[in-house]
């Protein structure tokens, strides 16, 4: 469902999107420094060459390329595996404060499992605000890898992102991914993420049961089932963002530029229940055919 929907929607824009998005090359930007691409450490030659096609690497006047490798993980995540193989790549360009995030999948149907909105939630609780951000893959990956590498050219870019925030971020990444996995469509799971988290930003939770109320609400606010243990997780996971060093005053307006975004996403979707659950299985064949890779 989510290739279907990324095609009949517009560019993912978080935020205040620049009014000259698009406009003629203006040359590198020196207040932020080039734009820095990330390749996936496991890309063949040919993949790469494929993915840096797809990014555009040779319309920009300069580039930064580095790579992510499993190593690299473990860096960012606690329970990062470094022998894990790494496809999704990225291309990131800093832009001013308040610009917001502008985060676009350019191989949509090689990203199998991660959205747009699923990228910008994990990447505000990482801290990471006010870019552009291109995602590319050469073959069906689950676009894990990619978030990885964003992490990595934040750091390369001279910024010091909290270790913490990024490992929650990655948790919060695994947790949407299980709950569409379990049949709850991609933009109903990124607007139930950003709900609770608006709330937590306005009610300023101080106990997990405080938590646990937020996410039943809007569970039964949203009309979304979840099984005993993708309930629990959403919890724990909603437990370890309010606990997180963040400023969530500051949340407030990226929080409800992206609840619109989803629900003009949500308004596009044909109303047609047969025709949505055909689509729906057969991602859910293409994802199953694909989860033994690690991306």
């Amino acid at each position: 469902m989510k290739k279907l929907i990324t095609g009949i929607t517009l560019t993912f824009a978080l935020a205040f999107m620049l009014p000259q998005a698009g406009s003629a090359n203006v040359g590198i930007n020196e207040k932020f420094g080039l734009p820095i691409v990330v390749y996936g450490g496991n890309l063949s030659d040919a993949e790469k060459e494929s993915v840096a096609k797809e990014l555009d690497v040779a319309g920009e006047a300069e580039v930064e390329e580095i790579e992510v490798t499993g190593q690299d993980l473990i860096t960012y995540i606690k329970d990062g595996d470094s022998r894990a193989r790494m496809y999704s790549s990225a291309k990131i360009t800093r832009k001013d404060a308040g610009a917001g995030l502008v985060i676009e999948i350019v191989t949509p149907d090689n990203i199998t499992q991660v959205t747009n909105e699923m990228y910008a939630n994990a990447m505000l609780t990482a801290g990471i605000e006010d870019a552009t951000v291109e995602v590319a893959a050469p073959k069906p990956v689950t676009g894990h890898s990619a978030l990885v590498g964003i992490y990595k050219a934040y750091e390369v870019n001279g910024e010091q992102l909290d270790p913490e925030r990024t490992d929650v971020a990655n948790d919060e990444l695994a947790v949407a991914t299980e709950i569409a996995d379990s049949g709850v469509e991609d933009a109903k799971v990124s607007e139930l993420l950003t709900e609770i988290k608006k709330q937590i930003a306005e009610q300023d939770p101080a106990t997990k049961e405080e938590v646990q109320k937020i996410v039943e609400e809007q569970l039964t606010k949203l009309q979304i089932e979840l099984s005993p243990e993708d309930r629990q997780l959403l919890i724990d996971l909603m437990d370890r963002i309010r606990k997180l060093d963040i400023d969530f005053s500051k949340w407030s307006t990226q929080l409800e530029d992206l609840s619109k975004t989803i629900e003009d996403k949500i308004g596009t979707v044909v109303n047609d229940e047969g025709f949505w659950q055909s689509v729906k299985n057969f991602f859910n064949k293409l994802i199953d055919g694909i989860r033994g890779l690690v991306s």
